[in-house]
């Protein structure tokens, strides 16, 4: 896992990966199903007492995480080294698993956890044989199954960016984070804020939330707002009266993408079975694309992750 510290150093900012954190989120659900999520619904909490010695109390973290990520028969031998990355991990058969943590957590305690999740998440997702094709990409996964599923707190309270220290831990932005642990939230109807630390990942955490908080208010689900119901109406008309989607052609009318991510847009087409216009959008919760007729307002139920949505289409 690559840590970026020191003073001066840049913190990447914003959704850079939003449309590889959502696809993300689908890949864990498909992979899990909709009840293996769910079975991940306690977060983890460990903190690294200060009375531990300091390989118990690593180990004991450790333990912790691999119990929150539900890999039961999972060990992790932990050990300190000098090193660029704050830590890694040998992707074994198990069911030991030896993980390398930079040596500054000797002393930095604070953050050792945070560094554990995202290991721990590696072996989740190597036992699972759940990959992305790229190196970049399949970090960003973990990091966004670490969080999702109730480890991953952590690397978002690890960020910290003042005059003295510019600190982030993991491959997504500490927005992204964010928006992974508001998806979380809603899911399962819990609250993070209580439990950071560092006031910046909660100020991250809010913008995440914010972002998170509007997919459930776009068009065509039934919450969207006037501007967006407008917009919506107007690009079904469009699709209606023989646009490009309307004859099949896939460009579609979009509904709002988020930074250039095309994930977010709804797209008009005619059902190929003469069944009229059919409207596309992905889910809010497991960001599945869901396929409805084109009728008014009408509940629908996402077969991913199972959640039942009052649409206006």
């Amino acid at each position: 896992m690559t840590e970026n510290g020191g003073p001066g150093g840049p913190i990447e900012h914003g959704f850079p990966h939003l449309a590889t954190v959502r696809a993300s989120i689908t890949a864990l659900f498909r992979r899990l199903s909709a009840d293996g999520i769910r079975a991940h619904a306690t977060s983890i909490t460990p903190a690294f007492d200060a009375a531990d010695d300091l390989h118990l109390g690593a180990q004991r973290v450790a333990a912790a995480t691999v119990r929150a990520l539900r890999l039961p028969d999972a060990r992790m031998v932990v050990s300190f080294r000098a090193m660029e990355e704050a830590a890694t991990v040998e992707l074994a058969a198990g069911p030991e698993y030896f993980v390398e943590v930079n040596d500054r957590f000797r002393t930095h305690r604070r953050d050792l956890a945070a560094a554990l999740s995202h290991e721990v998440a590696h072996v989740l997702l190597h036992r699972l044989d759940l990959r992305f094709p790229g190196a970049a990409e399949n970090e960003l996964l973990t990091d966004t199954a670490a969080a999702y599923l109730g480890a991953g707190w952590l690397l978002l309270d690890a960020y910290r960016e003042d005059a003295l220290t510019h600190q982030r831990f993991g491959y997504l932005t500490p927005e992204e984070f964010g928006y992974v642990l508001a998806k979380r939230a809603a899911l399962f109807g819990e609250d993070p804020s209580p439990w950071f630390t560092s006031p910046r990942a909660y100020e991250a955490y809010v913008r995440g939330r914010a972002l998170a908080e509007r997919d459930h208010r776009r068009a065509p689900l039934a919450a969207a707002g006037p501007l967006a119901r407008r917009r919506y109406a107007k690009a079904r008309r469009s699709a209606a009266s023989g646009s490009a989607a309307a004859s099949g052609s896939g460009a579609g009318a979009a509904g709002g993408p988020v930074a250039g991510d095309g994930s977010a847009a709804y797209r008009f087409e005619q059902d190929g079975s003469g069944g009229g216009l059919r409207v596309s959008f992905p889910c809010p919760v497991c960001a599945q694309r869901l396929r409805l007729p084109v009728r008014g307002r009408l509940r629908a139920r996402c077969g991913l992750c199972h959640s039942v949505l009052d649409c206006l289409t």
